[in-house]
């Protein structure tokens, strides 16, 4: 089964994105571990090993995707765990994009991309061939 964390790092308060977002992964079959609002990145990254996930969904709104997305990957780098995908969404403009993939930010959602383009993007990046498999 597909494992991913969805995360809501720094001081967002503004969740009901990455619930929609959590909610049609589960009912997709993904198994789903919300971290809550308020969170660190070192949290969100410690509950990803400590779970396995097979990846790490983030939603920043407050415009600090530029600082958070790029420093979840670099403590998954840290904690060996480099194979742990990393995709986000929330209010990121278009000329952000092309930055968060350079730092290994696999995709971006913006606001209006439908759930089932989420979905489907999931199902196929982490399908039971591409998965991460853990010793």
């Amino acid at each position: 089964m597909i494992r991913v964390v969805i995360g809501k790092p720094g001081l967002d308060g503004h969740d009901r994105g990455a619930k929609v977002v959590a909610r049609a992964l589960r009912d997709a079959g993904v198994e789903v571990v919300y971290t809550g609002l308020h969170v660190t990145a070192e949290q969100i990254v410690r509950t990803a090993v400590q779970e396995d996930a097979d990846g790490i969904g983030l939603s920043v709104l407050s415009g600090a995707h530029l600082v958070l997305f790029p420093r979840v990957v670099e403590l998954l780098a840290r904690e060996g765990a480099s194979d742990v995908v990393v995709f986000g969404g929330g209010i990121i403009p278009e000329e952000d994009i092309p930055v968060l993939r350079a730092a290994g930010v696999a995709e971006v959602f913006t606001p209006g991309t439908p759930v089932d383009a989420i979905v489907d993007w999931v199902r196929a990046t982490f399908s039971e061939d591409r998965r991460h498999v853990t010793a």
